[in-house]
Formats: C-alpha cells, sequence, structure tokens
C-alpha cells in the first residue's frame, strides 16, 4: 500500500458536480493499494497514519496527531496511479495495482481500521469513481509512505 497524506485546513471530493464528502482540519490520504497487499499492511499503515505526529503544539513543533487536533478529521481517496510505472516508454502502466475484486474490501477494510484508530467515521470517496479532490494544504505538509518500504 502507497499514500500520499496532506496535511489540510479543508478538504472534499466531488463526483458528478455534487459535493461527496468534505473536512476541515485534518489529513487528505491519498491510498493506492497494489496485488500483494494484504491484512497487515492495512494494520501497519492505518496505525502510522494515525500516530503520524504532523500537527503543530502550542510552540509551533509538529508533535500532535489527526487524534490530537481538536477537530481532526481524515478523508480517504483510493487512488490507483500510485502505483504508476514510467521506467518504460512515456505512458505509464499500471498492472502493479490492485484489481477491483482485491483492492476494494482492502479500500473498505483500511477506512474502517483509521476510523477505529482515529475513534470516529473517516469520510471517503467512492472507489473506481471519477472524483475531483480540493484541497487546501496547510503548511504545505506532504509525506508519501510505503507498506513495502517501512521506514
Amino acid at each position: 500500500m502507497r499514500v500520499v497524506i496532506q496535511r489540510v485546513s479543508h478538504s472534499s471530493v466531488s463526483i458528478n458536480g455534487a459535493v461527496h464528502a468534505a473536512i476541515q482540519k485534518g489529513l487528505l490520504v491519498l491510498l493506492g493499494i497494489e496485488h500483494d497487499d494484504n491484512q497487515e499492511d492495512v494494520e501497519w499503515l492505518a496505525a502510522k497514519i494515525s500516530q503520524l505526529r504532523i500537527f503543530d503544539d502550542d510552540q509551533g513543533v509538529m508533535n500532535l496527531s489527526v487524534k490530537d487536533v481538536n477537530g481532526g478529521d481524515i478523508l480517504l481517496i483510493s487512488q490507483f496511479t500510485l502505483h504508476a510505472s514510467t521506467k518504460k516508454g512515456n505512458r505509464p502502466s499500471y498492472i502493479r495495482a490492485a484489481r477491483p475484486e482485491h483492492a476494494i474490501p482492502l479500500y473498505e477494510e483500511f477506512a474502517n481500521k483509521l476510523g477505529v484508530l482515529l475513534g470516529k467515521p473517516v469520510f471517503t470517496g467512492i472507489f473506481g469513481a471519477d472524483m475531483q479532490v480540493s484541497l487546501v494544504n496547510d503548511g504545505p505538509v506532504t509525506i508519501v509512505m510505503d507498506s513495502r518500504n517501512r521506514e
């Protein structure tokens, strides 16, 4: 699993011209699922994201997690293009991205696990939909994580 995490002052996802979900202060998480990903990847990555200390404390130091921020929410968006391979030619290959029958259950489990760890529901897009995501990146703070490269 690969994620791009952005600390946002607000973010939303629209589908067919209508806002489907929106958050204020929190995290926009773009999630790409590979065909080899499994429950262990869900557990590890959800725990890391829920505890990631990238919000400022009273001294202006990034020392708080989304759980520690009053009103902090998560907007989770599926994004298979995070597994694009650009090694050959100019047209990306998405062969490493999981097929929907494997990815959808993991996406749903990931959203549920994040919600449990956050202590409230996670806002989501719709898997496979044509989505327009808007955000104001706060900082800017953007972090990329991959469950295959656990640094």
